[in-house]
């Protein structure tokens, strides 16, 4: 079983910055695509970042066009916790947001919730204007 918990949500102003933590436990996650997706009231949970493994010592970043130049996702596999940095942020970024693991996958369906197995609970982030 795999738990993962998210950290470091809070408020703040807009064009402000906020880092996210998830930290997982139960499983190495070095070898999985893990991504974070948000959810805003009345709204579906939509894609926002994935940290995929390519087979290598090397991980690609994929984002949501609409915080693409904003948001950072990384991971530091000694502590097994990804990252997302989260700078100039906009009203409209305000939602909940939750990481997730996809156990040893390296595909192309990254943005699809479908492709993940656990999640975590969630951190709020709210941005004012």
């Amino acid at each position: 079983q795999v738990q993962l918990v998210e950290s470091g949500g809070g408020l703040v102003q807009a064009g402000g910055s906020l880092r996210l933590s998830c930290a997982a436990s139960g499983r190495t996650v070095s070898r999985d695509t893990m991504g974070w997706f948000r959810q805003a009231p009345g709204k579906e949970r939509e894609f926002v970042a994935a940290n995929r493994w390519t087979g290598t010592s090397v991980y690609v970043a994929d984002y949501a066009d609409s915080v693409k130049g904003r948001f950072t996702t990384s991971r530091d596999n000694g502590k097994n916790t990804l990252y997302l940095q989260m700078n100039s942020l906009k009203p409209e970024d305000t939602a909940v947001y939750y990481c997730a693991t996809a156990l040893d996958y390296r595909g192309s369906d990254y943005y699809s919730r479908s492709r993940y197995t656990y999640w975590g609970q969630g951190t709020q982030v709210t941005v004012n204007s």
